[in-house]
């Protein structure tokens, strides 16, 4: 919210109707937030009053926490911030599942609960949602366990408490939790008096001055790659990085964790990185290079085949949330963003900076006829990613989808999110609702397979009812693909009950008018399929592809091997 519209709104709101609950909707606002995902209860219910009459912030109905919390993961990601609420106890616990993953993959949301009266928790006595034996902080202090902030608002701090929250959330990417009492929230306030101060100082001139020497020192006469990662995105600086690689012209790649961070149709990106399961030309390229500059990497079990990475700490430049290390030299504080912006400067300004050489790109597949045999894995990504937009939203679901389709290049200005840290599966339907509404001008497509499905699709009528036009690819291969690829591939508990996914949409609201389904078992059907989706543009597509069982993709299958050692 600009400087303007808070003292206007300063102006407008007169002390005896402007509440702490508004003071909160208005910082969220602020941030740049305009839908809030959650579940009433009683105790939220007043708050919700100031929701809905909220100017700026509408409210978004989930079919429960665990959903809300996802959808509110998925906003962020796109957004920059998302929030959720729940009520005391029952709700937020629901919830704590996707705090945790937003929390473990670095995504800032906010969780609001509304909890009993501060006259009631204070009798002591039984009160539903609770545990009943009248500590009403045992719930806050599981929630300090995965957010970098947590308050229990009291009326004569909560403005300010709200804003050191607020404030930690977006400055270290992380969850936030707000435990905002049903009496708090109608408790008068005065509005902001002025923005909310997030950007926070954390490089010092010394440690630039430090680390560009090192730089300096460090890079000339060595063939030099890049290797990028999820925190680009997280902290802020995928413009930077774009404008670095583009003038540096340096070969680069990333982890699957941060897939679509650079622009994949550059001729200088090489592929995705993930230790022993790369591509050979990515290793070459990455653990052959002289100079490996690190931007933003945190590795993964899922994202490195099981830490099989090969890469000399002594041969690297490693640029982290807030410091930075040139071979065993390490430079604090300074941002990412600072770092960066060295770097950028100093492979422009010498003339001895080697691009690694990289092997020859491999030519373009020749377009062939696809295939009327049954639909494989390879074949089922190869041609969904053929068909993927400019600009679109991919959620990729924990499993073959996602592990699928990180292998295939996107193109520009899409955005890939999956959870391969965390791992939840379902994670991704509510995710892309929050994602979708978070900028409706670009089209959400959702790849789940059957067995992830069935753990979240309440979160379809959601879907339907907001009129989202999510292009939905289910992979029905009878179960726990994964799970059979590490451990027990006819084992009952890898087992899922068969659904009837053609009548998921109507089950959900949805009118035959308003929804194409299509059943795919060849790649000639899918084409068709997609190529249907162009024509049905504000339209939900449900796609149900039926893969083998047994069938996974070759990626999936390195990480699986090393998952079993």
């Amino acid at each position: 919210m600009p400087e303007e519209e808070l003292s206007e709104a300063a102006q407008d709101a007169s002390l005896e109707n402007y509440t702490i609950g508004d003071y909160l909707l208005d910082r969220l606002a602020e941030l740049g937030l305009t839908e809030l995902f959650g579940v009433p209860g009683d105790f939220n219910l007043h708050f919700l009053d100031h929701v809905v009459a909220h100017r700026g912030i509408r409210w978004v109905g989930s079919a429960n926490e665990l959903n809300a919390g996802y959808s509110a993961d998925g906003y962020a990601r796109i957004r920059g911030i998302g929030a959720f609420l729940t009520t005391y106890g029952v709700g937020e616990l629901s919830a704590i599942n996707a705090v945790a993953g937003s929390y473990a993959e670095s995504v800032p949301v906010v969780q609001i609960v509304g909890a009993p009266p501060k006259e009631t928790q204070a009798s002591g006595r039984k009160i539903h949602h609770s545990l009943g034996d009248g500590d009403f902080k045992h719930f806050l202090r599981m929630a300090e366990e995965v957010t970098c902030a947590h308050a229990d608002l009291d009326a004569p701090t909560a403005t300010w408490e709200i804003d050191r929250v607020l404030r930690d959330v977006v400055f270290r990417r992380r969850p936030g939790y707000l435990m905002l009492a049903a009496d708090v929230a109608e408790v008068a306030a005065y509005p902001p008096s002025e923005p909310l101060t997030t950007d926070l100082p954390v490089t010092t001139p010394r440690a630039v001055a430090a680390f560009e020497a090192a730089v300096r020192r460090f890079l000339p006469g060595r063939r030099t790659a890049v290797l990028a990662d999820l925190l680009v995105h997280r902290l802020g600086a995928t413009e930077e990085l774009a404008s670095f690689l583009t003038e540096s012209e340096l070969p680069f790649a990333t982890l699957a964790w941060g897939k679509t961070l650079v622009d994949e149709s550059d001729p200088n990106f090489v592929g995705i990185y993930a230790g022993a399961a790369s591509q050979d030309r990515v290793r070459e390229v990455i653990e052959g290079a002289d100079a490996l500059i690190t931007l933003g990497v945190e590795y993964t079990d899922n994202t490195t085949a099981g830490f099989s990475m090969d890469l000399d700490p002594a041969r690297m430049i490693d640029v982290s949330r807030f410091g930075a290390r040139v071979g065993d030299e390490v430079f604090t504080p300074i941002s990412l963003q600072d770092a960066l912006a060295v770097l950028h400067r100093v492979t422009t300004e010498l003339d001895d900076v080697v691009p690694m050489p990289a092997a020859e790109a491999p030519a373009p597949e020749t377009p062939r006829e696809p295939s009327e045999g049954p639909l494989t894995q390879d074949g089922l990504w190869s041609v969904l990613a053929s068909q993927l937009e400019s600009a679109n939203i991919v959620a990729a679901d924990q499993g073959t989808s996602y592990f699928g389709m990180a292998s295939h290049r996107f193109p520009a200005k899409s955005t890939f999110i999956g959870q391969p840290m965390w791992g939840s599966i379902g994670y991704t339907l509510p995710a892309i609702i929050g994602a979708g509404l978070a900028d409706p001008s670009r089209r959400p497509v959702l790849l789940i397979g059957d067995g992830s499905a069935q753990l979240t699709i309440q979160e379809m009528g959601v879907m339907i009812r907001e009129k989202l036009p999510v292009v939905v690819v289910l992979v029905n291969n009878d179960g726990y693909t994964v799970e059979r690829a590490i451990h027990g591939p006819d084992e009952i508990y890898n087992d899922i009950a068969p659904w009837r996914w053609e009548l998921v949409p109507r089950l959900f609201g949805a009118e035959e008018a308003d929804y194409l389904y299509r059943r795919v078992t060849t790649e000639k059907e899918l084409l068709a399929a997609c190529k249907d989706t162009m024509s049905n543009r504000e339209k939900l597509v449900f796609i149900e592809a039926i893969t083998d069982r047994d069938d996974i993709p070759q990626l999936l299958q390195d990480v699986a091997n090393a998952l079993k050692r």
